[in-house]
């Protein structure tokens, strides 16, 4: 609303044509009785405030990248009025987010899309200018984010945002290829099937030795189990080792049956991890930067999972300036499982990783 009054206060021409005041933004009766309001609304906590609204002509969302899915359904609908138009602006950090796949990834019909950037702006100020090019030397991790309407890639104190970067410089995200003669694994982390459920994710990794190599990645929320082992099967896996954390031998309330006998059911083999105990997701954390040197990353089929483990970060109290341990939203799952790659390569392998390190150097 602040910026709104200061943009219209700025030029004396619109300054004539509006009422201003504390709470309220609209222009002059000038005899016709129509008036135009300006209404401000969240969309966070207070979707369905904007199911009373009507008349609306147009509905600018600012900010929108956090917008949920379920906000825009309620939101749209509400603007119907004839020739009314949506404006929608955002600075980019998802390619899953809500408001990306419905105005980028799959926009609507007649929609028009501007990228508008720093280079756009004729005003663009000596003291900005200094801040970008301080970006670009300094902060390369965040420059695309920040200044070319990049995709996060890396979040400010995220557990992992050094090491992918310097993951990067070595090349080793990039073209990754199995080896035919080794254990491939389904590493893990179970979610659930109803609709506002945990996500359940996969990484598929090889253990080559002194490397490990992650070579795809698979996530998906509310489906049952059969989902995901037809993805294994559709994607060549349905010999791989599947490693479980330790709830996955806890048997399911309503069916009394584990995902650990189920999936040795459908003839799997089956590893569990032990339980860590107190201090299990920053146990998995420490064990996944120790090994992240011995990582390669084949990028076509594992970029969401690079996504979600470069989000991956501390929730802070920012009043007494300590951490409470990681933060769980969309990227847990996939950093979850992620750590148990780590940990299950420290566990004792016996003989069996030894000979995959003899067996490469043979080959």
């Amino acid at each position: 609303m602040a910026e709104v009054k200061a943009a219209i206060q700025s030029d004396p021409f619109l300054v004539s044509w509006f009422e201003i005041t504390e709470k309220i933004i609209r222009t002059r009766d000038c005899g016709t009785g129509a008036r135009v309001d300006f209404k401000f609304a969240g969309l966070n906590r207070n979707v369905d405030s904007v199911k009373s609204k009507s008349q609306i002509l147009l509905c600018w969302a600012d900010e929108a990248e956090p917008i949920t899915d379920l906000a825009w359904s309620k939101l749209i609908p509400t603007v119907r009025e004839h020739e009314s138009e949506i404006w929608v602006t955002w600075n980019p950090e998802r390619k899953n987010s809500a408001t990306h796949e419905r105005f980028r990834g799959n926009p609507p019909e007649g929609a028009k899309i501007v990228s508008l950037n720093w280079r756009d702006n004729p005003k663009f100020p000596d003291v900005l200018e200094a801040e970008r090019l301080n970006d670009f030397t300094r902060r390369s991790d965040h420059y695309e984010h920040i200044w070319e309407g990049g995709f996060v890639t890396v979040v400010e104190g995220a557990y992992y945002a050094k090491a992918i970067t310097v993951a990067r410089s070595e090349n080793r995200i990039g073209h990754v290829a199995a080896d035919p003669l080794m254990t491939i694994r389904a590493v893990w982390d179970i979610g659930g099937t109803g609709q506002k459920s945990d996500a359940t994710a996969i990484w598929i990794v090889q253990y080559v030795g002194r490397e490990i190599r992650l070579l795809n990645y698979y996530e998906a929320q509310g489906q049952p189990l059969a989902a995901h082992i037809e993805w294994l099967r559709a994607n060549g896996y349905g010999a791989a080792l599947c490693v479980l954390p330790h709830d996955g031998s806890t048997n399911d309330k309503v069916h009394d049956v584990s995902f650990e006998s189920a999936l040795r059911a459908a003839g799997f083999e089956v590893q569990v991890v032990k339980n860590q105990g107190a201090g299990a997701a920053m146990q998995r954390v420490e064990a996944a930067r120790r090994l992240f040197p011995s990582m390669w990353f084949n990028q076509a089929t594992t970029e969401a999972g690079l996504d979600a483990i470069g989000w991956y970060h501390e929730k802070r109290d920012e009043e007494r300036g300590i951490g409470l341990g990681p933060s769980h939203d969309w990227s847990s799952h996939g950093a979850d499982a992620f750590g148990l790659v780590a940990v299950a390569y420290e566990q004792p392998q016996g003989k069996s990783q030894e000979t995959a390190f003899v067996r490469r150097k043979v080959v």
